[in-house]
């Protein structure tokens, strides 16, 4: 499958990728949304919460959408494009990653880039619960890593299936991390860190046997976050275990249907091995549009329709 050319030409401010991505993030309006909530009681005696909204006429097309690290289903890039698949004839199922939709998870575990089980989850869930016959699976960031992932490393899947699309993806976890090191990205990094240490010591209260204050205090970045966390809480040895696992360039190869990943050059949250060119010219499943400019779910046209929300629409329409 050839590169496909992209047409993304915003206006001036937004051609700035940290503008695109901060106003994307913290300044766009919310668009406007009926959402209702439905909690998934995992197998280990977990839950995730789904944020639904829907079509005005009965369909049998959803989309799952999934977020990105310390988002929800509350973001506006998740409700942007739910709104634009409800007004074209999709359903929409956000889903709120463990420990993600305003309320603390009750395992050890949270949510990961690889975890892919809980999306399996939530797919079994969805496909026993209701009559759909057509899945779109649409992941932004850490959720695009996360569905790739999860297509690429399993021999077999729901038919109903047909499509996926990963926006501003971290194809590379180890590249995108050091790229988020960079001094010009210390905003983004800051607020992650932030957040993630305040789950952290939420979390320490109820498993003071494997989280402690010691370890807390050690906590000054996001690698040390993974070392300390992540990697232990799901099985992993360490950040770099964790990371060479779950990247989903690995996984690029194995998937058999077909797939969409929209990444901005001027992300500064990727790394050069986020624009898999050489590999999307030889995939026939695998469509690649690099536009010059968009930051990081950052593609602005217009506040009320992204160029993110129309390219997935339009390649889940296809």
């Amino acid at each position: 499958m050839p590169l496909i050319q992209s047409h993304y030409k915003p206006k001036f401010p937004f051609k700035n990728g940290h503008f695109s991505t901060i106003y994307s993030a913290k300044l766009r309006p919310s668009p406007k949304l009926v959402q209702q909530r439905e909690r998934l009681q995992l197998h280990d005696g977990d839950f995730m919460d789904i944020d639904w909204s829907f079509t005005e006429k009965p369909s049998r097309k959803v989309a799952i959408l999934l977020h990105g690290l310390e988002g929800n289903a509350q973001r506006t890039y998740i409700k942007g494009q739910a709104k634009t698949l409800n007004e074209n004839g999709w359903d929409a199922a956000a889903v709120n990653f463990r420990g993600c939709s305003g309320e603390a998870n009750l395992s050890y575990q949270s949510y990961n880039a690889g975890k892919t089980d809980d999306l399996e989850a939530v797919l079994n869930y969805i496909l026993e619960k209701y009559d759909y016959s057509e899945i779109g699976l649409i992941g932004f960031s850490l959720g695009g890593n996360l569905l790739l992932k999860y297509l690429g490393e399993r021999e077999t899947f729901p038919k109903e299936i047909k499509k996926a699309v990963a926006i501003s993806t971290p194809l590379n976890l180890k590249g995108s991390l050091e790229a988020l090191n960079q001094f010009y990205n210390w905003v983004y990094r800051n607020s992650f860190l932030i957040n993630l240490r305040k789950k952290y010591k939420t979390k320490m209260k109820d498993f003071p046997e494997k989280m402690t204050l010691s370890d807390y205090k050690k906590i000054k970045s996001l690698l040390e976050f993974d070392n300390l966390y992540t990697a232990p809480a799901h099985g992993f040895k360490d950040a770099f275990d964790y990371n060479e696992k779950n990247s989903s360039l690995q996984f690029l190869p194995n998937i058999k249907i077909p797939v969409f990943i929209l990444n901005a050059k001027n992300d500064s949250f990727l790394s050069s091995e986020c624009y898999p060119t050489e590999l999307a010219s030889k995939m026939k499943t695998l469509q690649l549009e690099i536009p010059k400019y968009g930051g990081h779910v950052g593609f602005h046209q217009t506040n009320k329709l992204f160029y993110s929300e129309k390219r997935a629409l339009q390649f889940l329409n296809e």
